[in-house]
């Protein structure tokens, strides 16, 4: 069947927007940082796993979304309360890193089992707390892919849609994907190797949060 016999001709330069959001949104996301290590760290440990995925992905809807409606304007001009963010992430990331720093010295094998009510509740605020007390995920999300969407006109809910996807496919990825590592981290010195860049990664990122603000 042809295009003239009834079918809806595609629209190329939608689909070409969505790819390029996509594109876009994991060349954002694909990178070492606070929110992806605790993912991955999640997703070896099978703890929580589609509550930490979905929260991530769902986030970063919300976040995009509001810089594709013209949110990032707002944040520009208000500088104070992005500092305050970054003071308070700092802080928490800071924490969490000297947490993983101490997990070093007692390390212990992996234990593949459902999680706790008590550590389900502990991850979702973990995972909430790195997501929406990190100023670089509003600079990515909102200021950052809603200036880009913004160039496409008419098309910038399309280029979102795409960016959406993409944080969506990536934290199911890394989720679910990383227990694919879990034979590896049934050692005691995989884990020490693990919480070490954990460490590293959340201490870097918190003394640059503390040191911009």
């Amino acid at each position: 069947m042809s295009w003239t016999d009834g079918m809806p001709r595609p629209n190329v330069g939608a689909v070409l927007t969505i790819a390029t959001g996509f594109g876009a949104g994991m060349s954002l996301l694909v990178v070492i940082g606070a929110q992806n290590a605790f993912v991955l760290r999640q997703g070896i440990r099978r703890e929580s796993v589609p509550l930490v995925v979905a929260i991530c992905a769902a986030s970063d809807a919300v976040l995009i979304s509001l810089g594709v409606a013209g949110a990032g304007a707002v944040v520009r001009a208000q500088p104070a309360a992005l500092k305050v963010v970054g003071i308070v992430g700092g802080l928490f990331l800071v924490c969490y890193g000297i947490l993983a720093a101490r997990r070093l010295f007692r390390p212990a094998a992996m234990t593949v089992e459902g999680a706790a009510a008590g550590s389900r509740r502990r991850a979702v605020l973990t995972c909430l707390t790195m997501t929406w007390l990190n100023p670089h995920v509003y600079l990515d999300t909102v200021l950052l892919l809603g200036s880009i969407a913004a160039t496409h006109g008419t098309l910038r809910w399309e280029f979102a849609f795409g960016a959406v996807v993409a944080s969506l496919c990536w934290f199911t990825a890394l989720g679910f994907g990383a227990r694919l590592l879990s034979g590896i981290f049934a050692r005691p010195s995989s884990w020490r190797v693990l919480d070490g860049l954990v460490a590293a990664t959340m201490l870097a990122i918190g003394v640059t949060l503390l040191a911009g603000a």
